[in-house]
């Protein structure tokens, strides 16, 4: 026999890559085991939350179909809210009590959950986005029911939710007109402010993007300063109305004092300047004093300063009352006025270094441009109630206070 080996057939072994098979979404079954879950413990929700905690349920896959379990009671149809096959329960946010008692517990419960589970965040941003965009399926009392989880979602500071989540989506043109987001926005205010500071609220609608866009909230026919403060005055937010009405206040004083600003910076005709003032005091209802007080400030920043160069600055400080002193003697219509342009005077010269000296040439300037009377600049000498540099300033004035006091008396 040969020795030779026979031929055999080993051929060649090909690796092949193992691939993840994606299982079927199956929301439906998932919905019904959360169900189950609210159903065997009753609506408790400690106890919910423990059995969901231990559960293998797929809560990344399914994480929008466990909040619409949680809002709801069971699957809402894709893109509504009306309610699709399958369990139910009657523990949702929506079936309780509209009030804050009620609730509470189902906000805290939400927040155990997205402690262990954070990623589901952005799936109770998508559901509470979705039910906000859909307020008008909702009867009145679930609307409020959904005003007030927000407005504890908030006041808990659930674990992170933005406030953009909620005020965005209420911009719908229809909901707006419907008078929907302003009834849902009051209920959300009034419930956020039980536990809250307005500075809190304040700060919330700025990380929202809606601190200068509130009356957006408002119907186009309501959407006005005087009806934002009547309705929220007869929802009882008076801090709010008073906010709102500083807020229109200094937006006022800031479009007046950059149109004054744009025209003393381009040189004007005092009596253009003089009537565009008298204008926005009227529109605005600007106080008087408000208005010195700005007139100052605009006149006083057009000034050229020259650095280190005192003389300079002097000449161009009073050179600038002057040219202005017209616009300024408009405006200081009472010796109230008056005293408070002196007190302007003192605190810009307390407060700028290259001013310091000047306060007395800047008084005596005012005082020959007839923009202060004697008595005004006698009772700032002698009763004056702003601290700030004052000693240093009546002294450097004392001379031409002796000077007005020896005139007087030769009279």
């Amino acid at each position: 026999m040969s020795s030779k080996e026979k031929p055999t057939l080993g051929g060649t072994r090909i690796k092949t890559r193992k691939r993840n098979i994606a299982a079927p979404l199956d929301p439906a079954a998932f919905a019904d085991a959360v169900v189950q879950i609210y159903l065997e413990n009753v609506g408790d929700l400690e106890l919910v939350a423990r059995n969901i905690e231990s559960s293998d349920l797929n809560f990344s896959r399914y994480g929008d179909t466990f909040f619409e379990v949680v809002f709801t009671g069971g699957r809402t149809q894709p893109g509504t809210i009306k309610p699709d096959e399958g369990e139910r329960h009657p523990y949702s946010i929506i079936e309780c009590e509209a009030k804050r008692e009620a609730i509470f517990p189902s906000v805290s419960y939400i927040q155990k959950i997205l402690r262990r589970r954070p990623f589901l965040i952005k799936n109770l941003e998508n559901v509470m986005r979705r039910l906000l965009q859909s307020l008008e399926l909702f009867e009145e009392n679930e609307r409020k029911k959904l005003a007030i989880f927000t407005a504890l979602a908030f006041s808990q500071k659930l674990s992170g939710l933005p406030p953009e989540t909620v005020f965005q989506p209420l911009l719908k043109d229809n909901l707006v007109a419907k008078g929907l987001v302003l009834s849902f926005i009051t209920d959300f205010f009034k419930e956020y402010l039980v536990d809250n500071s307005l500075e809190d609220l304040i700060s919330i609608l700025k990380r929202g993007k809606m601190e200068d866009n509130l009356l957006d909230f408002f119907p186009s026919a309501k959407r006005s300063a005087e009806g934002f403060s009547e309705h929220f005055t007869k929802a009882g937010l008076v801090p709010l109305v008073e906010y709102n009405e500083k807020k229109l206040f200094e937006v006022k004083l800031k479009e007046m004092k950059s149109a004054l600003t744009t025209q003393i910076a381009e040189e004007s005709e005092i009596s253009e300047v003089i009537e565009n003032v008298k204008q926005r005091v009227k529109d605005a209802k600007l106080p008087d004093i408000e208005v010195v007080r700005i007139l100052w400030d605009v006149i006083m920043d057009a000034v050229q300063w020259s650095g280190k160069n005192q003389q300079q600055n002097a000449n161009a400080a009073l050179r600038q009352v002057k040219t202005w002193a017209k616009l300024l003697n408009s405006f200081c219509t009472s010796g109230k006025l008056e005293l408070e342009l002196m007190y302007k005077v003192q605190m810009q010269c307390y407060e700028d270094a290259k001013l310091m000296k000047l306060f007395p040439d800047i008084v005596r300037s005012l005082y020959d441009q007839d923009v202060l009377a004697e008595d005004t600049i006698l009772h700032w000498f002698r009763k004056g109630t702003n601290p700030k540099g004052r000693q240093t300033f009546v002294k450097a004035l004392e001379p031409f206070v002796n000077w007005l006091e020896e005139a007087e008396e030769e009279e």
